[in-house]
């Protein structure tokens, strides 16, 4: 067995609630800002988040929410949203993070799946909220601000304060984002405080952030990564960050230039813009001196133009949902080109032969396996898809291919997974598959992800007709764009006389990227 360690030490790990942890600071920092609204200028201090948090707790257990509770919390990045986290994990409670551009029906299942009660969402959403609520059995709806049809957060917020209860926090689940993980549909990751405490220690040894850093927040706290390495890895340094609540590259520019911003935490098509969009140029990016990228792969030579004209420094990490996110990251100082960096401290790799597994040298390609304190519990009601994922001596098979070199530095090449990643999301295919095959003219179907310089890969399906049905390829990709959030949608559709198959019916999604990579040239 030939396992790669980090050539950082290992680093303790403390024993504690993830609340406690980050928010450690927080008397000290009291009158320092914590989060800033990017849109509003709206602060949020150390001093007043740490209140605001214990009495929203205060005002939960007053209803009745307790110990093991899930809320669902749909919202895109503002201060609040530390706010009902941390209140939630200070009740020993589970937060179940939903995408705010989810459909209804998407949203009814996360809340189905998860066993919520409670939604939490903005005066935006409240239509979506009700019909998911409706469709799953939800009746508490709690809005940040205050509109017609959700009981304002307000109001629980004149409760006593509440501080932190007895969690164990090896077993206790406090968060449950939902991932397709290496194959299927989205399941529910139970992720500890301890693999929460665990990363933020992990990844702060590999790439810290120092109280003076200024953070823009873009990318989606409801993701693992906006979650671990903006939201809860700022509170943990004493940073401060300046939220957005979505990507606009003006307001995006507008943000590091006024607020100074020093790190960029981004996804590949950010950085693309960062190279090529000529708006860049009015703006004084001087602050910032370093652009970490995620969540999926970034091309050695976009990473180069980046750095060239904006004159930071452009590196990537590597993480999994699965694994709270990070496993390897690129310190300071370590660029190295088309790298997604080395083990962080704590953290095992193993680069194993998908078919033999047997592990493999240096320099050859195999399958990415992980083991740390930062993997999940596993998968919420799910122990077949858990087993799958995770082997009996705790290796998480991650589902991408990969190598390492001599010194150290790894790189993904391929994905054993079929899942598509659109600007950093993940897409199921059998989800979009499923979805075509319940419209009446379809009779077959197949997905698959075709490269994109923006997007990194965009859905594409090939579909199969019934003979005696007529439909435009347009028409099907608006059935498609009716029924999903605005990143699974299908961009390209071929009609096909047929879906390539095995012996056994599994769809030989291979045989269709191999069609298209010959069709590309």
């Amino acid at each position: 067995m030939r396992i790669h360690h980090s050539p950082f030490s290992d680093v303790e790990i403390p024993d504690v609630a993830v609340t406690p942890f980050v928010m450690r600071h927080a008397e000290r920092l009291a009158d320092k800002p914590a989060f800033v609204d990017g849109t509003s200028g709206r602060t949020l201090t150390y001093g007043a988040l740490d209140d605001l948090i214990h009495r929203l707790a205060g005002g939960l257990a007053g209803e009745g929410f307790a110990k093991a509770g899930v809320l669902a919390l749909m919202a895109p990045n503002m201060p609040e949203y530390p706010v009902v986290f941390h209140a939630v994990a200070t009740l020993g409670g589970v937060v179940t993070t939903i995408n705010p551009t989810y459909t209804a029906g998407e949203v009814a299942h996360q809340l189905a799946d998860s066993g919520a009660t409670v939604l939490v969402t903005i005066p935006q959403f409240l239509d979506v909220a009700h019909q998911a609520a409706a469709a799953s059995g939800v009746e508490d709806i709690i809005v940040l601000g205050d509109a017609d049809g959700g009981r304002p957060l307000a109001e629980l917020l004149a409760a006593e304060p509440v501080f932190q209860v007895d969690v164990d926090p090896h077993s206790d689940v406090v968060v449950m984002p939902y991932s397709s993980g290496t194959t299927g549909l989205s399941k529910g990751v139970m992720l500890t405080h301890r693999n929460l405490v665990a990363n933020v220690v992990q990844a702060d040894a590999a790439v810290g952030l120092a109280e003076e850093d200024v953070i823009v927040a873009v990318l989606p706290f409801f993701h693992i990564y906006g979650m671990q390495v903006l939201m809860n890895g700022i509170l943990a340094s004493g940073g401060t960050a300046v939220t957005l609540p979505r990507f606009d590259l003006e307001q995006f520019l507008q943000s590091l230039q006024d607020h100074r911003v020093t790190r960029a935490y981004v996804v590949p098509p950010i950085v693309l813009a960062l190279a090529k969009h000529p708006v860049v140029d009015r703006y004084d990016l001087s602050a910032l001196d370093l652009v970490f990228s995620g969540a999926a792969p970034l091309g050695a030579d976009l990473a180069s133009e980046a750095k060239a004209r904006i004159g930071a420094e452009v590196v990537q990490g590597y993480g999994l949902t699965e694994t709270s996110p990070v496993t390897h990251a690129t310190p300071r100082g370590q660029y190295r080109a088309g790298s997604i960096g080395i083990v962080i401290p704590n953290t095992e790799v193993r680069v194993v032969d998908p078919v033999s597994g047997e592990d493999l040298e240096v320099a050859e390609d195999g399958e990415i396996w992980i083991r740390g304190p930062q993997v999940m519990k596993g998968y919420l009601n799910n122990e077949e898809a858990t087993a799958a994922t995770i082997d009996p001596e705790g290796w998480l098979h991650s589902g991408d291919i990969g190598h390492v070199d001599e010194d150290g530095h790894f790189y993904i090449v391929d994905r054993l997974k079929e899942l598509i990643k659109y600007k950093g999301f993940q897409v199921a295919p059998a989800e979009l598959e499923a979805l075509l095959l319940t419209h009446p003219a379809v009779a077959d179907a197949a997905v698959i992800g075709v490269p994109d310089d923006e997007a990194g890969e965009i859905p594409k399906a090939f579909v199969v007709i019934r003979p005696e049905c007529q439909v435009t390829g347009d028409q099907l990709m608006a059935f498609v764009a009716e029924n999903v959030a605005s990143f699974k949608r299908v961009r390209e559709l071929d009609v096909v006389d047929a879906i390539p198959k095995s012996a056994s019916g599994k769809i030989l999604r291979r045989v269709l990227r191999d069609q298209e990579r010959e069709r590309a040239g």
